[in-house]
């Protein structure tokens, strides 16, 4: 369940950005493609590039975090229902 609420949430982010960069593209007045790359586009690119690299490994730090602290919950409630069974 808990795999399905990530991947349906990644899902949502991907189209969601998706759209975003579909909306940017729509309003630029030239086409860019058509233009040559200079050294500051590809020195930008690089530098996207990078951050995005970043952004995944946070985020996947993160999501690795949440699920392990969500697992440690489950378990200590868990535990808890057992304790309380044999208390009764």
């Amino acid at each position: 369940m808990k795999n399905i609420s990530r991947s349906m949430a990644l899902l949502c982010a991907g189209l969601i950005g998706s759209s975003v960069t579909g909306l940017a593209v729509a309003q630029t007045s030239h086409d860019p493609a058509t233009e040559p790359m200079t050294h500051a586009d590809s020195k930008a690119a690089k530098a996207q590039a990078k951050a995005d690299k970043k952004a995944d490994i946070a985020q996947a730090k993160a999501d690795k975090k949440k699920a392990d602290a969500q697992s440690d919950a489950d378990k200590a409630n868990a535990d808890a229902k057992v304790k309380d069974a044999k208390s009764q």
